[in-house]
């Protein structure tokens, strides 16, 4: 921690949250005759490099700076009328929930920057592509930076058109009819999560998210909690997504390039989990145990149907794309995420923040890999990378093969990695789940949810057995192994992984006392 003055911290989140539209705008300019370098193309592609690392620079900076004795406590706060009329404050802030968050998008970001500037997909124009990645940037960090309902709810939808258009112009095959499905089916989300934040704020008198969650749902009755809660959780649970809402991710991640798997998994699905933790359940707490039970039902049917779901992808003769596989993993993965947050503890729902950026590093690293692995052999059906291309990938490419496994055993939840300790956390949270909830019924869904650990765990080892294992025939062409800026990408992402499995506290010291403030309904 280093000592920073609140000026210095306010201005460090304005840039955060508006630098990346900034960077955006510029992007679509012409390079100054200085700056081209080879060509206009590299000098754009640059130019989301140094865009990208200065916001990442930032929010380590203001993460070095944040006062780790007071993380419940919402620091580099910035609050300004935008329209008086209906209320609406530009109103910035951070905490121990969202600071992590912050980091980790910034650092995605960064690290897809980097690898598309040596890697970029086949499409439109590169300035386009630089700018839509950016715009994307400044909604994500301005969702887990904002403090007032309708800015959030713009945020949460800024997200959606530079993704749309990075699926639609820069996809796979199926691209057109993946990017129409993930729009669709979001926006409509979002139109009944808009109607749960009026209500929200007009029965409150107020949009401020700070000042909602110290009222915990004392302005609210239980039946405007019940119709709030509803709404607004159609909405997040369709980003989340939460089974069966679920249906655009597989193909909006098979159709995504790899950048755009990267981030739509490893922070877009995250605004989601962290709606239900920032505004449902501190300003509804009423109307959220209501649906608590039904979050967990659905949370372990996301768990057991998506790991079912890959096992048969995963087997022989099933023609199971890889990337497909590991989308229908995300929604096993964040049905862990919701328990924890539905068995409404301090235990739980630290649990699922956890598992929010363990998911975000161990699947964020995992389509990198597969994008590598499609880039070299030039598919990703499991299918013919088993049987045909590659085969033995720890003879052909050890070290790709290494990698892959390492991020398999990692999602699985080996301990000592990030995958443990959140789904741990939340089968903890949801075995002992707070007050007035049925501990018969959590107790079944924490049985069923630690079954599912067990498929998880099955499905990954076949991936590894198929892909990386056997022996490597005398006529098989090699493989390229790691290349050197595919080295620098991906080694944060293993590197965190590994601190946040052998050092939890260094998240948990941040989420949990903030997570006890919301909980009581006491922040300030």
């Amino acid at each position: 921690m280093i000592d920073i003055s609140e000026s210095v911290m306010q201005f460090l989140l304005a840039l955060i949250v508006a630098g990346p539209l900034l960077g955006a705008a510029a992007a679509l300019l012409p390079a100054p005759p200085g700056l081209k370098g080879k060509s206009p193309e590299q000098a754009v592609l640059r130019h989301g490099v140094v865009v990208t690392g200065a916001i990442l620079i930032a929010a380590i900076v203001l993460a070095l700076g944040f006062d780790h004795d007071q993380p419940s406590r919402m620091q580099a706060t910035t609050d300004i009328s935008w329209i008086p009329a209906l209320d609406v404050r530009i109103h910035l802030g951070i905490d121990g929930i969202s600071l992590p968050l912050l980091v980790l998008t910034a650092l995605l970001t960064f690290l897809c920057a980097v690898y598309s500037y040596f890697n970029l997909p086949a499409g439109p124009s590169p300035k386009a592509f630089v700018a839509l990645l950016l715009v994307l940037e400044a909604g994500t960090l301005a969702t887990f930076a904002v403090l007032d309902l309708l800015l959030f709810f713009l945020a949460f939808e800024m997200v959606l058109i530079p993704m749309y258009f990075l699926i639609a112009r820069w996809g796979g095959a199926g691209r057109t009819r993946a990017a129409w499905k993930f729009i669709l089916y979001t926006l409509l989300g979002s139109v009944v999560m808009l109607l749960g934040l009026l209500l929200i704020g007009i029965k409150a008198g107020t949009f401020d998210m700070v000042a909602l969650a110290t009222d915990n749902g004392r302005s609210l009755s239980t039946s405007v909690q019940v119709i709030a809660v509803l709404a607004v959780g159609i909405g997040l649970a369709v980003k989340t997504p939460m089974w069966p809402l679920h249906s655009w991710l597989p193909d909006a991640h098979t159709a995504a390039p790899t950048v755009g798997s990267v981030l739509l998994a490893g922070v877009l699905l995250k605004m989601g989990t962290y709606g239900f933790v920032r505004i449902v359940l501190p300003v509804a707490p009423d109307g959220f145990h209501t649906f608590a039970p039904y979050l967990a039902a659905l949370a372990v049917v996301g768990i057991i149907y998506g790991s079912l779901a890959c096992l048969a992808l995963a087997r022989q003769g099933a023609k199971g794309d890889l990337k497909r596989l590991i989308a229908y993993s995300s929604v096993g993965h964040m049905g862990f995420v919701l328990l924890g947050i539905a068995s409404t503890t301090p235990t739980g729902v630290n649990g699922a923040l956890f598992a929010n950026i363990a998911h975000g590093l161990i699947t964020g690293l995992l389509f990198f890999l597969v994008g590598a692995l499609k880039d070299r052999t030039g598919t990703s059906d499991l299918d013919t990378l088993a049987e045909e291309t590659g085969a033995a990938l720890y003879g052909k490419a050890p070290r790709l093969g290494g990698l892959l496994a390492f991020a398999a055993v990692a999602s699985l939840g080996l301990p000592g990695l990030a995958g443990f300790w959140g789904e741990m956390l939340a089968l903890f949270g949801a075995f002992d789940p707070a007050d007035g909830l049925n501990r018969t019924a959590f107790l079944t869904y924490t049985a069923i949810a630690a079954f599912g650990t067990l498929l998880t765990a099955a499905y990954l080892l076949v991936v590894v057995r198929r892909v990386c294992m056997g022996a490597v025939p005398r006529d098989a062409p090699r493989l390229t192994d790691v290349r050197g800026y595919e080295f620098a990408a991906w080694t944060p992402l293993v590197v965190l992984t590994v601190v946040a499995g052998l050092w939890p506290k260094a998240l948990l010291g941040l989420t949990d006392p903030a997570v006890q403030q919301l909980l009581a309904g006491g922040n300030r």
